[in-house]
C-alpha cells in the first residue's frame, strides 16, 4: 500500500483523534487528495527533524482518516483526523512538492480482550476525565471494557515522552501498556 505520510512529533494511535492546521502547500494538496479519493494519510513520530522540514521517522505508524474539516478564522485549513490501522514502513521518498510518500505494511490490530479486572480501574478514572478531554474524545466510540481501547486513550493523553508512546504504539502487548500506564498514574 502506497501513502502519504505526515511526520509529526505526536504519536497516534488507532481510534485516538488527530487536530491538525494544515498551511504548507505540500499538505494543503495531500489533505485535498485524500478527501477528494477517500483515502488516508500516515502519521510517524519524527526520530530526527522537525515538521516543517526534513525529518526522519519511526518505521511504525498509524493510518489517519479525516472525518472532519474547518477553515480558520485566521484562514488556515483545520482538520481532524481519526486513527485506523497501525504500519509499518517499508520505504519512503520525497515528491518534487516536498511530500513523502511510502510503501507500508499494514500491521494487525493488536489482539481485542477483556479489560482485566485488575485494570478496572483504569477505565473508571477514563471514564470520569474523558468529558472533560474536549470536543475531539465527544464523537469517539468509548469501550471501556477494552484492554487495547483504553490503553490506546490513556497513553495519548498522558504527559509521558514520546518515546514512551511510541513503544505502546508498537507493542503487541496491550498488558505491557496497561502496566505502564498503572505505574505511570501511580508515580
Amino acid at each position: 500500500m502506497r501513502v502519504p505520510l505526515f511526520p509529526l512529533n505526536t504519536v497516534l494511535f488507532p481510534g485516538g483523534p488527530l487536530p491538525l492546521r494544515i498551511f504548507e502547500a505540500r499538505y494543503l494538496d495531500m489533505i485535498s487528495d485524500c478527501l477528494k479519493n477517500d483515502v488516508p494519510f500516515g502519521v510517524l513520530l519524527i526520530r530526527e527533524g522537525q515538521e516543517a522540514g526534513p525529518a526522519t521517522t519511526h518505521e511504525v505508524g498509524t493510518l489517519a482518516r479525516i472525518v472532519d474539516w474547518y477553515r480558520g478564522s485566521d484562514g488556515l485549513l483545520g482538520i481532524t483526523a481519526v486513527g485506523t490501522q497501525r504500519f509499518r514502513l517499508l520505504s519512503a521518498e520525497r515528491q518534487d512538492d516536498g511530500l513523502n510518500v511510502g510503501d507500508v505494511e499494514l500491521l494487525p490490530d493488536v489482539e481485542t480482550m477483556p479489560l482485566p479486572s485488575d485494570f478496572r480501574v483504569l477505565s473508571e478514572i477514563l471514564a470520569s476525565i474523558i468529558d472533560d478531554l474536549g470536543r475531539l474524545y465527544d464523537d469517539l466510540d468509548r469501550r471501556y471494557d477494552d484492554a487495547a481501547w483504553v490503553a490506546y486513550r490513556f497513553v495519548e493523553v498522558l504527559p509521558v515522552d514520546l518515546v514512551h508512546k511510541q513503544a505502546c504504539l508498537e507493542s503487541e502487548d496491550v498488558l505491557r501498556c496497561l502496566r505502564y500506564v498503572d505505574e505511570t498514574l501511580h508515580r
